[in-house]
């Protein structure tokens, strides 16, 4: 089965996780995608295969005789789609010698070349869309299509190779991908997530990431007697967010710029509730954005009476640079691989979160490879076929230099 073949066969399987959820996983039908990857993986003649009650799934491709010696590399991509879009019943669009233009999606919906300016880069690839009702997948059932094909291509082509082991896990996007992740028995030197990005992006520093809860009690009383009485929960979540910088958010914001971002707010006169979400690649600069939100809390009880804001702060992951700097071939290996296939490298900083970035601070130096895709979380992702070959090719280059 091809990388095309595989991934217009994975997106059709609802594999959404949920962040409301309790349980682990946090959806069911991960479990369902899980049993399927794990039956793929037998048929290629992996061993050692095995899925987690976490759902997690992990399978090795042993080293050819004599090289036995050489480091070992993992392959690591999710198996959830993000719950920001629907994830059920997805309909992808394959369009054969695209030509560059606007695409008109089936519900109406465009992938516009103002909006998405790499368009005319794809200009006579086969792009694979959505029909414009759901998110494609791409994210990250692209990267699990690209692993399992470079296996695949390894094996029908009898190239000598290290051990190879791959692993697929679940509930990445909603911040807990690693959580359960079996570092010791994955048992890999380096590893590798597939996620995200266009082919040839290669990135091995991420944010530091934290998150801010706050709650926040009002008193309501009658609005004809409110004055000097009434304290509106929802006029005090505007004020908090009034008192965080304007500009340092993620629509004003690029490249190693830290932000703020509201990420949820709800309330009445009573009591609201604000989300903020952290991001910094300098620590420093994290820690006193964390700062920042606590000042914010401490002037508003001062103001309003003790109690009145609660903070949770909470950290989530950090710069997996400051892992990866301390092993920096995992990162020029993946460089020359790319460079051999005559494959641009895109270095750039993470905007978003990875479990390579959690990995490498649980033991396992683990930066990202991008898989071809576009426009992630929404009705206009997108990816191209050659984006997806350029990946796996780009993987099996890896296996051989770890190989030589």
């Amino acid at each position: 089965m091809n990388v095309k073949n595989r991934f217009l066969k994975y997106v059709k399987i609802h594999s959404t996780s949920d962040d409301k959820s309790t349980t682990v996983p946090t959806t069911k039908r991960q479990l369902e995608f899980a049993n399927i990857l794990y039956k793929e993986l037998e048929d290629l003649g992996l061993s050692d295969i095995r899925i987690t009650k976490e759902g997690y799934v992990y399978g090795v491709l042993p080293a050819t005789k004599g090289y036995e010696d050489k480091k070992t590399i993992g392959f690591i991509s999710h198996m959830d789609t993000a719950p920001d879009a629907s994830g059920e019943n997805v309909n992808p669009q394959v369009i054969e010698n695209y030509d560059g233009n606007d695409i008109n999606l089936p519900n109406g919906l465009v992938i516009s070349k103002q909006l998405f300016s790499h368009l005319e880069a794809l200009k006579g690839r086969t792009i694979i869309t959505t029909d414009g009702t759901t998110l494609l997948g791409a994210d990250d059932k692209a990267g699990i299509a690209e692993i399992l094909s470079a296996c695949a291509f390894i094996i029908e082509n009898d190239i000598p190779h290290c051990k190879i082991c791959v692993g697929f896990t679940p509930d990445e996007e909603v911040g807990a991908g690693a959580d359960y992740f079996d570092v010791k028995n994955f048992g890999c030197d380096y590893a590798y997530t597939i996620d995200g990005g266009q082919e040839g992006e290669l990135e091995y520093e991420s944010f530091n990431a934290a998150s801010a809860k706050v709650t926040i009690k009002g008193f309501s009383v009658h609005t004809g007697s409110a004055k000097d009485t009434m304290i509106n929960a929802g006029n005090v979540a505007i004020e908090f967010m009034n008192m965080l910088p304007r500009f340092e958010v993620p629509e004003h914001t690029k490249g190693y710029e830290g932000f703020f971002h509201l990420d949820e707010i709800k309330g009445t006169v009573s009591e609201a509730y604000l989300e903020i979400l952290i991001r910094d690649h300098d620590k420093n600069l994290f820690n006193g954005r964390k700062e920042t939100i606590k000042h914010i809390t401490n002037m508003l009880n001062e103001k309003y009476g003790e109690n009145t804001v609660v903070l949770e702060l909470k950290d989530y992951y950090y710069n997996m640079g400051e892992i990866i700097e301390n092993c920096f071939e995992v990162v020029e290996i993946a460089k020359q691989a790319m460079e051999n296939l005559n494959i641009k490298p895109l270095i750039a900083p993470i905007r978003g979160g990875t479990d390579g970035a959690r990995l490498s601070f649980m033991g396992l130096p683990c930066p990202n490879i991008g898989t071809g895709g576009f426009a992630a979380h929404g009705p206009y992702e997108h990816i191209s076929v050659e984006g997806m070959e350029a990946t796996r090719d780009i993987i099996v280059e890896i296996i051989k230099l770890y190989s030589k």
